[in-house]
Parts: structure tokens; sequence; C-alpha cells
């Protein structure tokens, strides 16, 4: 029985410095795995690199600061047929030997995986600010959703039909996307399961917010779990401004 294809969503913005071995360490890993690089308006050779070390790239003409580039990489699974999909940072952060550990569960009938850096594999610094908030975000989304996540804001993850379907047509633009994409996924009834998973420092790059804005965007968060925990309601989202 032939295994499923699967797709690697990696959105970057002026990751050059860093994507060329992140993209050559995961063709030696996966060597039959598609890699979707989505350009997400880089204004250094971040699209040029990606191409020379044998990703598909979609270009965004501007940056979106994540508004548009997971969506854009989960409409391309759908219209491509790939069944399965994985989320992978551009950066050097995640480690291309843990992808077997996040889609094994999908292959075993779950809709979404998490992978959890504080789940009890390898050690990772959050910082104490950070650590706090993250602590608030996951006591947040285990009141909206009734389910206990140790990683809310993980951007490693792994996607079957349906939340690629979900996902394709209604995904978070705002940043901190991924702890709204896991409310919306549990609140929509599909099966999300979390699996711990190692990882590193940022290689290098540019990141992706800054500290007030990040600021800015957990306490939006919050106030959306708040919301759906006073009025127990199916996670929705506005229409994309795109």
């Amino acid at each position: 029985m032939s295994t499923p294809p699967l797709l690697v969503v990696m959105p970057a913005y002026n990751e050059e410095a860093a994507l060329g071995d992140v993209l050559d360490e995961l063709h030696r890993e996966l060597p039959h795995v598609d890699v979707l690089v989505v350009d997400d308006g880089s204004d250094d050779h971040t699209a040029a690199l990606a191409r020379s070390h044998g990703a598909i790239v979609a270009p965004k003409p501007v940056n979106t600061r994540h508004r548009g580039a997971h969506r854009c990489g989960f409409r391309y699974a759908v219209r491509h047929g790939y069944p399965r999909a994985v989320q992978f940072d551009a950066d050097g952060q995640h480690d291309p030997s843990e992808i077997k550990a996040i889609i094994d569960p999908i292959d075993d009938g779950a809709d979404m995986v998490v992978g959890s850096r504080f789940a009890g594999r390898g050690v990772y610094e959050a910082g104490r600010v950070r650590g706090a908030a993250m602590g608030t975000l996951r006591w947040g989304v285990r009141l909206a959703t009734g389910k206990k996540f140790t990683d809310t804001s993980s951007g490693f993850r792994a996607f079957g039909p349906a939340a690629l379907d979900l996902f394709a047509e209604h995904y978070p633009y705002e940043y901190m996307e991924s702890v709204e994409a896991l409310v919306m996924a549990c609140t929509n009834g599909l099966d999300v399961v979390e699996v711990p998973v190692r990882m590193r420092a940022r290689a290098d790059g540019t990141p992706s917010t800054g500290r007030f804005r990040l600021v800015y965007h957990y306490v939006r968060v919050a106030m959306v779990m708040v919301s759906l925990t006073l009025f127990r309601r199916r996670y929705q989202f506005p229409e994309d401004p795109s």
C-alpha cells in the first residue's frame, strides 16, 4: 500500500540566511516530500533560494504578517489533492526528524496534530513573561474547548483532509493565529491531538513580530477565549479582508 502524499507548508519572510540549510535538511530527512514555501512579501532572495533548493514557491506581493500565508498553503494542498500537510517554520526551529511523530496520528485517523514543546521532550525556554502569557492562553483554550493542551501556540502541526478543508476556507489572519486555529478546530468537531516534539533555537532570519505587538496579540486572543467561554459558541472568523 502506497503512502499518501505529504505537503510541507513553510511560510517565509526574509529567511534567506537560514532557508537553504532548512530545506536541505528537510529533503535529506524526507526526500519524497513536497515542500511549498509561501514567500510572504520578502524583500531579500527568499523565493529564488527556495526554488534553487527544490521547493515549490507561492509568492505573495506584500508581507501579511501571517494573515494569508498559511491559508495559501492549505488551499494549495486541497487544490492539488494532498490528503496530509505539515506546517513547518523556515527559521530552523523545527526538526524534520520530528515530522513522523506528528504525521503518524493523522494516518491513524486524527484530523489535526499539535507538536508540543512542553510535553516532555527536550527543553524549550520561553522566558518568564512569555511563559506566563502562554500559560494564560492554555487556561483560556481549556475553558473555551474543554480540552487540555500543553502548547497552544506551537507552529509545528499536521493536518488531515477535514482540517485542510476547514482551514483552506476559514483560517485566522491575525498574529497568534495558531491559538485561534486550535480553538476553531476543537469547536468545529475536529479530532485534535497533541504529541511531544523537540524544538531548536532560531537559526537566523527576521522574527515575524516585535515585543509590543506580541503583547497586543496575547491580550486580543485572551479576550477571544473569554468571549467563547462566556457564550459557549462555536468559533467563527470574520471574512479575510485581503
